[in-house]
């Protein structure tokens, strides 16, 4: 018998080596042993028609999303809410918020992204931990670096980390950013911080595995932004041994844990400076944040999102044949 069929709708490509791109290819190897597995941008209703449509992102995957359910009602499609949409664009825009109704189920990365969504669609909102294979810390020598992993973007709020570069007091630290610009005007930013303050090197875009043997060298890994649906950077930090130093939003405390001790307020500089300085000086303080990273490892294995991811598609698919397990 034909294994079934399974079409990934994914805004993104492997040249822009985002956060969709990188969760698209992931399910693809997860999904590849039992099913055949296309990634591609967009569905039109006279492309081959796929057993299971996974859509990324509610808004930018609205139009195929549309097209395939009004094409083939009878069929599953599974929409996945990776960041903005889950926490800007359902709020604000009626693609957005009609993707929520035409999937028929929903996947969150997080526990905290449940919050976003109306209560009544609960019953078909799943989480699924995004996953990275483990690879050992390398001991940190001087310089110490601090890396923020992110293109240039508002939501990203790169903006923080050049301020906090300013700021930092502890010598021997080097604030690294790997990251394409995506906005001109902050990559003149990153340009000028860089030549203004020596603690402070933008690196631009880096292949994935070029940025992860980075990552395992650097003394704490920052993620700044105003907006995350659940980040691969906090993943591949965390299951590489590097501390966390985080923005308090819902996407970055749904991921590291609702008591984690490396958070600072959004856009706030001082308050990241300051946690930079601490994980130098204070030998206690970034244990703790190593012990609590240790402690959700466990969530990011591979084994385990796969394990998750193909209980939900089987189910999606072989509906008589398996039993629906609780959205959490």
């Amino acid at each position: 018998m034909a294994r079934a069929r399974i079409h990934i709708v994914s805004p993104a490509s492997a040249r822009e080596n985002n956060g969709n791109w990188q969760t698209a290819s992931r399910w693809r190897r997860h999904l590849a042993r039992d099913y055949r597995v296309t990634i591609g941008p967009g569905w039109q209703a006279d492309d081959e028609i796929p057993d299971l449509l996974i859509a990324l992102h509610a808004r930018r995957s609205a139009a195929a999303l549309a097209a395939f359910t009004d094409a083939h009602p009878d069929r599953p499609a599974l929409l996945v809410l990776t960041g903005t949409d889950l926490y800007r664009d359902i709020h604000v825009d009626a693609a957005a918020r009609a993707s929520l109704d035409r999937a028929r189920a929903l996947v969150v990365l997080q526990p905290r992204g449940l919050d976003e969504l109306p209560q009544a669609l609960w019953p078909k909102a799943h989480v699924i931990y995004q996953s990275a294979p483990r690879l050992s810390h390398a001991r940190p020598r001087m310089p110490l670096d601090v890396a923020m992993i992110g293109h240039l973007r508002a939501e990203k709020d790169p903006q923080t980390f050049m301020d906090a570069a300013r700021l930092v007091r502890t010598p021997g630290v080097r604030l690294l950013h790997i990251g394409a610009a995506l906005d001109p005007e902050l990559g003149r930013r990153a340009r000028e911080t860089e030549h203004a303050t020596p603690a402070y090197r933008w690196l631009g875009a880096l292949p994935h595995m070029a940025t992860r043997r980075r990552l395992r060298r650097c003394h704490a890994m920052v993620i700044a932004s105003r907006m995350e649906g659940g980040a691969n950077v906090i993943i591949e930090a965390v299951t590489s041994g590097v501390p966390v130093l985080a923005s308090d939003i819902a996407g970055n405390v749904g991921m590291l844990g609702e008591d984690y001790a490396g958070l600072f307020a959004p856009g706030d500089a001082h308050a990241l400076a300051a946690l930079i300085d601490r994980s130098v000086a204070d030998a206690r303080f970034v244990e703790r944040l190593r012990r609590q990273c240790a402690a959700r490892a466990a969530l990011f294995a591979p084994a385990a999102e796969r394990a998750r991811l193909l209980d939900l598609v089987d189910n999606l698919l072989f509906p008589s044949t398996h039993a629906h397990k609780s959205p959490v």
